[in-house]
């Protein structure tokens, strides 16, 4: 019934092959047939406290029972609760939120923003890229999700990708640091073919997500930051995947002490029991609309059921040292990359930072050949993702791209046990290496 009354998304509607899901706790969930599965990219990279906890369940049923609905004009208590919360973490001034139903909305109206404080039109953003599918931020999107959905919003300027290891600016022997600098000068050439005071913001993934778990260089985002400032420009950092402790702080920026104009955020905000996103903003831009309207709203803006859920995902964060334990767990995962990227000629790099992590897998070491074409899958592909089904391994694939983005709470044995299975898996995509 579930394929024959509802639509799947990214899908072609005949090939969909779901997994009937029945139940969930920690880092597994159950099929129908009573089949674990150890959930290795926490669903789709959100399920960061991981399933199923109970202070979670209880603090979403005490809210169903005091106030289920308010409209988005009402002031609420548990509204009132989640300012100071979030504001505890995010980035130094950013102390202002708007909150939306999902990610893709907070980017859609981090735009809005962007342009209304402006009064400029263009937005860049980065090809390999994933900023969701609403009409806006499908437009950010770098990756071939894009594809369908043009011709779509005017002034939507791509740029390249500090990826070291793909990246044509890249010489052997470059530090963090040159390369950075050949990455920005590549980026300010952009702007004055574009007229970079026609540009109203900059958006990245702070650390990219779906498309490769592209780590920023040294240098990058400080100097992106000051490439932003000196042409009045706002940098917009999209932690839909990274924000809220994915990376081993809250967010990613933090590892680089840097302070964008505006953060989105959705996922892990809540560990994806009900759906909620936020666009955090600086107060220059927030003093900006005290007089005039902001021209954006959602019927469901901070809905006071998904707020709750974001209250108690934000203590049980703090309470269980969720940040610290993914900081932790990621040091150990870093290591764990680092061996199979020695031992399986099929790896041809590991990236992760925290318990964002990534295997691109390749036919040849030498020449770099993805062992899937872009934007497409191949055989071993196919093979590897159906041997992660068989031994109860929840994996996510993209192309070439094999994802390690366990829950938050994983300890070390759980995140041994789920090695140890990509060990094994990996000698499937061995067999087709050429070199």
């Amino acid at each position: 019934q579930c394929k024959e009354y509802t639509m799947w998304s990214w899908s072609a509607q005949a090939k969909v092959n779901p997994i009937p899901m029945v139940k969930a706790e920690g880092i597994y969930f159950w099929d129908a047939n009573g089949k674990r599965y150890l959930d290795l990219n926490s669903q789709l990279m959100c399920s960061n406290i991981g399933h199923g906890h109970p202070k979670m369940i209880e603090a979403i049923k005490r809210q169903a029972e005091e106030l289920s609905f308010a409209g988005p004009s009402m002031a609420t208590r548990v509204r009132a609760e989640i300012g100071p919360l979030l504001a505890k973490h995010t980035p130094g001034n950013l102390k202002k939120f708007f909150f939306t139903l999902a990610g893709s909305e907070a980017n859609e109206n981090a735009i809005k923003f962007a342009k209304f404080f402006t009064g400029r039109s263009k937005i860049i953003s980065r090809y390999r890229s994933y900023h969701g599918a609403s009409q806006g931020s499908v437009m950010l999107t770098g990756d071939p999700r894009r594809w369908p959905n043009e011709p779509g919003m005017p002034g939507a300027i791509k740029i390249f990708d500090p990826y070291k290891y793909r990246s044509h600016l890249y010489q052997q022997g470059d530090t963090d640091e040159s390369f950075s600098e050949k990455c920005l000068q590549q980026l300010e050439e952009t702007l004055m073919y574009e007229n970079p005071h026609s540009v109203a913001a900059i958006v990245i993934e702070t650390v990219t997500g779906t498309c490769g778990i592209i780590v920023p260089p040294q240098g990058y985002l400080t100097g992106l930051r000051k490439l932003t400032q000196k042409y009045g420009i706002l940098l917009i950092c999209d932690e839909v995947m990274c924000g809220l402790g994915r990376t081993g702080e809250w967010f990613a920026v933090d590892h680089w002490n840097v302070v964008p104009d505006i953060i989105t955020m959705a996922k892990g905000l809540t560990s994806a029991y009900l759906p909620l996103g936020a666009v955090a903003i600086n107060p220059q831009i927030a003093h900006a609309f005290d007089e005039k309207p902001f021209s954006g709203g959602l019927t469901y803006q901070s809905h006071p059921m998904c707020l709750a859920a974001a209250v108690a995902n934000l203590k049980i964060m703090e309470e269980e040292d969720i940040v610290g334990n993914s900081k932790r767990m990621g040091l150990i995962m870093a290591k764990l990359l680092a061996d199979l990227k020695e031992k399986h000629p099929s790896v041809g790099d590991v990236r992760s930072i925290g318990l964002f992590g990534v295997i691109e897998l390749v036919s040849n070491r030498k020449t770099k050949e993805p062992i899937a074409p872009y934007n497409s899958t191949s055989e071993p592909i196919t093979k590897l993702t159906a041997f992660f089904k068989e031994k109860g391994i929840y994996s996510f694939v993209n192309g070439h791209l094999l994802h390690t983005n366990p829950p938050l709470c994983i300890n070390e044995n759980e995140l041994r046990e789920a090695f140890a299975v990509v060990d094994e898996a990996l000698k499937i995509t061995d067999n087709y290496v050429t070199n």
